[in-house]
């Protein structure tokens, strides 16, 4: 093999993990290529899934007057019948905008890259599959699989029937549905209800579990729950689809409980799976595990030693943000780079559903399992003048402090700009502040930052009141 195809390290796939990861390791000065099966950059967060649902988002928040709520006699919402590429002019742009920013980043960086399909000839080669040319064999030290996911398909949804889709295929839907049923209550499945119903759509939601989104904290999420029922999305939960059938106009979802759903459309989101199909891990000596996710470490080394996965393609959290992290530490550990050591021990999520919501750190279920005494302290966006101002009444933001220290265990938001405002809670949390940091602090008035002062202020009466209650 010539030395022009002998690199440093091999990247499969340019989505934000692999485009971090090559990235990191070419700033440090390695020789770096990049296989992308796509004609464009930027994998689903660009092309599919993150920014183009964003983008969605904010347009039904802007057009249905959402955003408008608390002004009284204005009337910005949408006035007639649109389809979903009329609400998608601007995600043209922004997504071109993104992939030429991935492309400018890769120059950059001098990454060579090559179209097409990536599959192991060993651990240390792999070959690209060009259509029309002949294959290319490259050399790799080191390898990074960042393929990414796709959505998870059943045989009990014809996804052949032009008004059944996946969460990749939804935004290509030609005209606004009256009603809509989507299947699963996951964070991509909320978030797509949330936006068509923001939008007028009689939207219905299936989740076979008890709770949404079980993760979050249980207050937040019973909150959750209440906005999107004001949105107007009827919940049936835990429930089951047992058949989906065409009925002339509309789809009829059979629900094993024996209710029947009919809505115009069917959106099923029900997870994602690994984009490892035709990479040939075999030939390298990489073992999967559950549901074909390639099995690795702490470093996100996998079974064979050279070769290493971050982003979606091992599974949760897969959030663009925690990718492009495990990307980064990945290559400072196969290089040895002496860079950062270890991927934050608390990591942001966000969800961009009507409300939003975002959270860091501890829940009040997680703390009570491990025994922990907390304290709580709750600021309300009805309280608050900028919360007031952007006429949100139902947003609120909740602190978790240790009872013992008052150390910031846990920060949550259900509200407008949660996923912004929770970031303040989260350094707090990596920092090991306690109470005295949100005391100390002079916030801009007015904002919705403050409420971390209120919060905590909410707490320390509580731990007032039951100190005073014990000298009693």
């Amino acid at each position: 093999m010539s030395d022009e195809r002998r690199f440093d390290l091999v990247v499969i796939g340019s989505g934000p993990a692999g485009e971090k990861g090559a990235a990191q390791a070419a700033y440090f000065g390695k020789r770096v290529a990049i296989i992308e099966r796509c004609t464009a950059f930027g994998g689903a967060a660009a092309n599919t899934g993150t920014l183009p649902s964003k983008t969605l988002r904010e347009t039904s928040l802007t057009l249905s007057g959402f955003r408008n709520r608390g002004l009284y006699g204005v009337d910005l919402s949408l006035r007639r019948q649109a389809t979903v590429p009329d609400l998608m002019r601007r995600e043209a742009a922004i997504v071109a905008t993104e992939r030429e920013r991935i492309r400018q980043n890769l120059d950059r960086h001098r990454v060579t890259v090559f179209q097409g399909e990536a599959s192991f000839v060993d651990a240390h080669t792999v070959r690209v599959s060009r259509a029309g040319a002949p294959p290319i064999d490259l050399g790799a030290e080191i390898v990074l699989i960042a393929t990414g996911s796709s959505p998870r398909r059943t045989g009990l949804f014809p996804f052949d029937h032009p008004r059944v889709f996946d969460s990749d295929e939804i935004l290509a839907i030609g005209s606004m549905p009256r009603s809509l049923a989507v299947v699963g209550g996951g964070v991509i499945g909320a978030e797509y209800a949330s936006t068509f119903a923001a939008l007028g759509v009689e939207v219905a939601l299936v989740e076979g579990r008890d709770r949404l989104l079980g993760f979050l904290d249980g207050e937040i999420s019973a909150a959750l729950k209440r906005g999107m029922e004001n949105l107007g999305i009827r919940f049936l939960m835990p429930q089951k689809v047992a058949r989906c059938e065409a009925a002339g106009e509309s789809m009829t979802l059979a629900l094993e409980s024996g209710e029947s759903i009919r809505a115009d459309a069917v959106l099923v989101s029900a997870g994602r799976v690994s984009n490892v199909a035709g990479l040939g891990l075999e030939a390298a000596g990489i073992r999967c595990g559950e549901h074909g996710v390639p099995e690795v470490d702490e470093h996100f080394r996998t079974s064979a030693p050279n070769v290493y996965a971050a982003g979606d393609v091992i599974g949760f959290p897969a959030l663009a943000s925690t990718s492009m992290e495990q990307a980064r530490l990945a290559m400072v550990h196969a290089f040895d780079l002496q860079y950062k050591q270890a991927l934050a021990p608390v990591l942001p999520y966000g969800i961009y559903t009507i409300p939003e919501v975002s959270m860091a750190g501890e829940t009040e279920e997680s703390l009570a399992q491990k025994g922990v005494d907390y304290l709580i302290g709750r600021a309300t966006y009805r309280q608050n003048a900028r919360g007031q101002i952007i006429g949100d009444p139902e947003g609120m933001l909740k602190l978790l402090f240790a009872a013992a220290d008052m150390k910031l265990l846990g920060v949550h938001v259900i509200g407008e700009q949660a996923t912004e405002l929770v970031h303040v809670g989260l350094t707090a949390i990596l920092a090991g502040a306690t109470n005295d940091l949100f005391i100390r602090t002079c916030y801009n008035y007015p904002t919705l930052a403050e409420m971390y002062k209120y919060a905590t202020y909410d707490a320390m009466g509580k731990r007032d009141a039951a100190a005073a209650f014990g000298r009693a």
